[in-house]
């Protein structure tokens, strides 16, 4: 399985990350797994690109995790695609009608499977088998665990947007990457996001075997701390925990 990281930042631009986004690869199969701003361009730069993507998978509805979503329903059309599947949580469904209302020259353009989840639900997706966890977010969110389909390679799990908590950690027990939401840096006041400190206690706590975990979903309170905030994981948790960054491609054996 192969992880590349197409947006690592958050609501707030940086000028250096783009919006939430990845792309999971498993033989010829990918998913773009959100869709925030500038995961378009980011997906360009790849070998797979917007036109061979044609599965989105949506962990929830902030405009920083779909911002780019009707930009890569047109720029696939134009490429001269005839079909894209969306799946996400409840309501995705209404989201994608809202938006193809509002940008209504983009009715029927494409032939669209735009799917809600369940939560708890499992499924099966470009090549991947994927599980689901709610999260602890502002706005229903989930969390995937991905594996590639019907065997036993190693598995990735992304966080979405949530507070640390010890369920979120254990669905990831036995996963070669977790990917988890650490928006903050200690001494911020937040809710709905954790702060290092919060994720390494949490990390730590729960009774879960992971081989690493990459810091994401990154505003820009945290440039110039990272090596604290690395440093404030660490006071509780002895793990390999490390930053994503944009571009930053993961082979998983």
């Amino acid at each position: 399985m192969r992880v590349t990281f197409l947006g690592t930042g958050s609501a707030m631009p940086t000028g250096q990350r783009f919006q939430t986004g990845l792309l999971l690869e498993s033989g010829r199969e990918s998913l773009l797994v959100d869709c925030g701003s500038g995961v378009l361009h980011s997906l360009a730069r790849t070998s797979v690109g917007y036109e061979n993507t044609d599965t989105l998978l949506l962990t929830h509805h902030h405009l920083d995790h779909v911002s780019d979503l009707p930009v890569l329903l047109k720029a696939r059309w134009l490429d001269g695609a005839e079909s894209q599947t969306i799946v996400g949580p409840p309501g995705t469904a209404e989201l994608v009608s809202g938006l193809l209302d509002v940008h209504e020259y983009m009715q029927d353009r494409i032939d669209l499977s735009v799917r809600d989840l369940s939560p708890e639900q499992s499924t099966t997706l470009s090549g991947f088998d994927i599980d689901s966890m709610e999260t602890h977010h502002s706005i229903q969110c989930f969390a995937y665990r991905f594996t590639p389909q019907g065997t036993d390679e190693p598995t990735f799990v992304f966080s979405g947007d949530t507070e640390a908590f010890p369920q979120l950690i254990e669905f990831a027990d036995g996963a070669s990457v977790l990917a988890h939401d650490c928006s903050f840096p200690d001494g911020v006041d937040v809710s709905n996001h954790p702060t290092p400190s919060q994720l390494g206690e949490t990390l730590a706590d729960a009774d879960a075997d992971i081989d690493r975990v990459y810091l994401t979903h990154l505003y820009p309170h945290t440039e110039g701390r990272h090596e604290e905030m690395l440093d404030s994981v660490g006071d509780a948790y002895d793990g390999d925990v490390r930053f994503a960054q944009d571009g930053l491609t993961l082979e998983l054996a």
